[in-house]
């Protein structure tokens, strides 16, 4: 083996915790089957010794298959290779609505935590794109300018939150003049999505007006709306003394629901811009990022070098089925066994 060893999936390593786990229920088990098989006569007990063993090693097997299981799981690479690749990007801003009414629980385990998940379903698929992330409510903050550095752009999506911005509300037209300024290149005119993320609600910023004008500089936006858009749902707070109560305005609970037809119409002010009805449902933004901008035309990056690794997973995978077949090999022969002493 040349090289060094790169596993893909790392976080997977996290599955060997299994193994503990089932080795104390292997033990377990022995312990109860032991005590029942338990007898007076010299057979029963060389019998009993016999299952014993079997069943020790029967169980030492499927450990083993389970260890190389998750070690598959992981991807191990090795023979690292470079290759020149040509590639092509687009800039992509995520526009993520932080205003108190995306606490609300119509989705779980509430519309902010459910769209900072969905970014993250997008994150396999960004492939040489510029990314960034603007946080607003009733200011809009760049939380991560463009950047193909997706480990801090993780981070910035991970950090996301009300304190995010420095004023409450929600004024979604002040979010896209933002972005159109002060992220986008002003004197690029193609290549620039803004995905924005929101229930929709909006305190008179103009938002179509300002989409209008970031269309005219060649920003699309797709407009992705979450939350109950019939009955709403109310806005969990907590109180100074730790408990949980909702929003209250002159003593009345305050409701939030969907509103549609704003982010319809912010997201159609802009040529190509698409709206996104996610409501209460289950949405894949990775699969949505594949279809409406991975194959969308993209400025040229020229090529670049990339390290490829030739996985060899599969040589694990040959291990677990060879130790299942043994496994399973001892649990023929022991019924071969009993059937002749029978």
């Amino acid at each position: 083996m040349s090289g060094w060893i790169h596993f893909s999936r790392i976080e997977m390593l996290h599955l060997i915790w299994l193994i503990p786990a089932l080795a104390i229920f292997v033990y377990i088990a022995d312990r109860h089957a032991k005590k029942a098989l338990i007898s007076v006569s010299a057979l029963s007990n060389r019998l009993s010794t016999s299952d014993s063993r079997r069943r020790r090693l029967k169980a030492l097997l499927l450990l083993a298959a389970l260890f190389f299981i998750v070690i598959a799981a992981i991807r191990p690479g090795w023979n690292p290779q470079p290759i020149l690749v040509h590639q092509e990007g687009r800039d992509v801003v995520f526009v993520v609505d932080v205003s108190r009414s995306m606490l609300a629980r119509d989705l779980v385990p509430n519309r902010l935590e459910r769209a900072k998940l969905a970014i993250h379903d997008a994150l396999s698929v960004l492939e040489g794109d510029r990314v960034a992330v603007v946080a607003f409510a009733g200011s809009a903050t760049v939380v991560c300018p463009l950047t193909r550095d997706y480990g801090f752009f993780k981070w910035a999506i991970e950090s996301l939150s009300p304190g995010s911005v420095d004023s409450g509300g929600t004024l979604i037209g002040d979010a896209i003049r933002k972005v159109a300024s002060d992220v986008f290149d002003p004197l690029e005119k193609r290549y620039k999505d803004l995905i924005l993320i929101s229930d929709g609600e909006d305190q008179e910023s103009f938002p179509v007006e300002a989409a209008s004008i970031a269309g005219q500089k060649g920003v699309r936006i797709i407009a992705i709306g979450l939350g109950d858009d019939t009955r709403g749902s109310r806005i969990p707070v907590t109180d100074s003394w730790g408990n949980s109560t909702f929003l209250k305005e002159k003593g009345q609970e305050v409701w939030t629901r969907l509103r549609p037809d704003i982010l319809r119409q912010v997201a159609l002010a802009t040529p190509g811009g698409r709206y996104l009805h996610a409501a209460t449902g289950v949405f894949d933004l990775g699969e949505i990022y594949l279809e409406l901008i991975r194959n969308k035309e993209g400025r040229d990056l020229g090529q670049v070098q990339i390290i490829r690794y030739k996985e060899k997973f599969q040589l694990f995978l040959i291990l677990v089925v060879a130790l299942l077949l043994i496994e399973a090999f001892l649990g023929e022969e022991k019924r071969a066994i009993s059937g002749g002493a029978a």
